[in-house]
């Protein structure tokens, strides 16, 4: 944040162009300092280079006038540093990674693309909110714990990818995973926001259970149905006849991820495209918001020195061409 403390400083630059105009003028004058009885002896005699040279001399300390100026006004850099006093929001977000997220019924390509995009998203969206994320298939990982390193997050996330987990849908094993990661939280607002585009049919806990734990710990679950209706086109790499594309039966189980974001006084959402999904995480970072105390510093460094040192060059070089040749007779 560059500024200057002492602007009014800069009215001197108005000088300048004065300096130039009256210097100008007495060029077109031909005025001189010396006086000759007679100049006949000096007709047909060309110019010297030195004569056209010494107008250097007056750009030089024009320029090193310029920048004295500016060094007077004392321009600084501020840099600016904000201590947060409150503490944000501290969401987990739980990414189905089963096989059925490869379902192309989203465009550009399938869901978990698709889903990944949007949380991206979401998460650039962000600012003091303390944010992790879970994957799951038939066993939960966590990917990256709560963090402030948004861009750290962003990669992980990008490097994400399908088949890494053994095939299955744990949606309790989830729920658990992430309730871990925030049973210990201090924030003021403690969230889970799950995607996922199926049944639980894999793991030891009951997505129920889970949320009846989430509720003793004060933490909301926003539950997030991808999927459109109907059926969906699924590849399926044969290793004779190569990929091939089987119709699936869309299977959300909504009367439970209902039933979790009632327990936890969070909402349930159903995603059918692209669109819809990025309607409901706008609709979830409106809905969760926390007010932030910041007092932010701001420290400025002085930068006169960038100005002054170049002028006084300037001056020096100047004050050495004066005593040679292009030093003008008074």
């Amino acid at each position: 944040m560059p500024q200057l403390a002492n602007p009014w400083y800069l009215l001197l630059l108005a000088f300048i162009p004065l300096l130039i105009w009256r210097y100008l003028r007495r060029i077109r004058r031909g005025q001189g300092s010396l006086r000759f009885a007679s100049t006949l002896v000096l007709e047909g005699i060309q110019p010297s280079w030195t004569v056209y040279a010494r107008h250097v001399l007056f750009g030089i300390g024009m320029l090193s006038l310029g920048l004295a100026i500016i060094a007077l006004a004392r321009p600084q850099k501020g840099m600016e540093s904000e201590e947060i006093l409150t503490e944000g929001i501290d969401i987990v977000l739980a990414l189905d990674a089963s096989g059925s997220m490869k379902a192309e019924d989203f465009e550009p390509r399938n869901r978990f693309y698709v889903a990944k995009t949007v949380i991206g998203k979401f998460i650039e969206g962000l600012r003091h909110d303390r944010i992790g994320l879970v994957v799951f298939a038939a066993k939960a990982y966590t990917r990256c714990p709560l963090t402030l390193d948004y861009g750290v997050l962003l990669n992980v996330l990008d490097n994400t990818k399908l088949g890494e987990i053994e095939d299955g849908t744990a949606i309790g094993n989830a729920l658990a995973t992430c309730l871990n990661r925030l049973r210990e939280s201090k924030a003021k607002s403690k969230v889970v926001i799950l995607v996922t585009d199926g049944v639980n049919n894999r793991g030891e806990i009951q997505p129920i259970d889970a949320a009846e734990i989430a509720k003793t710990y004060g933490i909301k679950i926003y539950t997030v149905g991808v999927g459109s209706t109907g059926t969906a086109r699924i590849p399926v790499d044969d290793p004779v006849y190569g990929r091939t594309y089987v119709n699936m039966q869309v299977d959300i189980d909504e009367k439970s991820l209902e039933e979790i974001a009632e327990i936890t006084r969070g909402l349930y959402y159903r995603a059918t495209d692209r669109p819809s999904l990025e309607r409901i995480f706008r609709d979830i970072g409106n809905l969760e918001k926390t007010e932030i105390e910041v007092k932010t510093y701001t420290h400025y460094n002085e930068r006169y020195h960038d100005f002054l040192i170049p002028a006084l060059i300037l001056i020096f070089v100047c004050t050495l061409l004066g005593h040679t040749r292009l030093s003008k007779i008074p």
